[in-house]
């Protein structure tokens, strides 16, 4: 989820009229840190935004970045397993493909934060040629021959977070840490009034039929976090009405239970019903605000990762 702020680094350079070079992990062989179309930038001072490795191979491409600035011409790399830099190896043994080019007056960077924060799907094209901004998803394939590759890249993971409780902020924080995009809905004022000192910009219930607060687009996720569970049926009604990957919600089995019934009572049918996941999280019975907030990101996150975007969206 560093794409983001990859591109606020590289369209910096731009602004400062300093050009820049952008790497993007072509291809993968074997295990490897990063996925294909992950990006790092650099700029002609040395200093770099991103992660193509655990960090054993970041300072020598650095070094291949800079001596690009200088040719100007883009190149294709390989590290670790059938690399000719025989003193760099990566861990896990496997090997990965780097493309370089240099970022001029170049607005790939720019372009992409348009679709970033417009939530559009968008695709990245790389070559001998150097980047290229693409304005639609494309499935993502490289060609070593060519030395040319597309890669698709899906809006940032949203974060619906409704309810009351100290989860709420537990969740909120750790989200911003992950560079989610997140919204905060909850009735409880002094709780507002404490995330707005953190910065957050959290909304007020004012009553559990407010239920047009809620927005949200395929790459949402919902998370109920009510200990009060007559909070939710409207709420949840209308999320489970939106689009949405995920939908979870804090509470047992029996809570679950008497949710359903709710539900069920107001025509929402059982195969939506049974998209709920609860009780909420990768490991139950989480007592502890910040264990449970854990627990909740990496269960939307996972499911993030394993939803097949291109196929939901038909």
């Amino acid at each position: 989820m560093d794409f983001h702020r990859v591109c606020l680094f590289l369209n910096e350079c731009r602004i400062r009229g300093e050009r820049s070079v952008l790497v993007t992990v072509a291809q993968v062989e074997g295990s490897s840190m990063r996925n294909p179309g992950t990006i790092m930038g650099v700029a002609k001072d040395g200093s770099f935004e991103g992660s193509l490795s655990g960090g054993c191979i970041e300072n020598a491409v650095v070094a291949e970045a800079l001596d690009v600035l200088k040719s100007g011409e883009p190149r294709v790399v390989r590290y670790g397993s059938g690399s000719p830099y025989l003193d760099i190896r990566l861990p896990c043994g496997g090997g990965i493909d780097l493309h370089f080019c240099v970022l001029d007056a170049d607005s790939v960077a720019g372009d992409c934060l348009g679709s970033i924060r417009g939530r559009e799907p968008f695709a990245l094209s790389i070559g001998p040629d150097g980047a290229r901004f693409v304005p639609d998803w494309q499935p993502t394939h490289f060609d070593a021959e060519q030395g040319a590759g597309v890669f698709g890249h899906w809006p940032t993971l949203q974060l619906q977070i409704i309810g009351h409780g100290a989860g709420i902020g537990s969740l909120a924080r750790l989200a911003r840490e992950m560079g989610c995009w997140r919204s905060i809905f909850t009735p409880d004022s002094q709780l507002i009034a404490s995330l707005k000192k953190e910065g957050f910009h959290p909304s007020l219930l004012r009553r559990r039929t407010q239920t047009d607060l809620l927005t949200s687009d395929p790459w949402t996720a919902f998370v109920f976090l009510f200990h009060d569970h007559d909070w939710e049926i409207d709420l949840m009604q209308r999320a489970l009405e939106l689009p949405h990957f995920y939908i979870g919600a804090m509470g047992g089995r029996k809570a679950h239970a008497m949710r359903s019934e709710a539900l069920t009572a107001r025509g929402v049918c059982e195969e939506q019903i049974a998209t709920i996941r609860a009780p909420i999280g990768v490991f139950h019975s989480s007592r502890d605000p910040d264990t449970l907030a854990l627990s909740t990101l990496a269960e939307v996150v996972r499911t993030y990762h394993q939803t097949d975007f291109e196929a939901a969206l038909g």
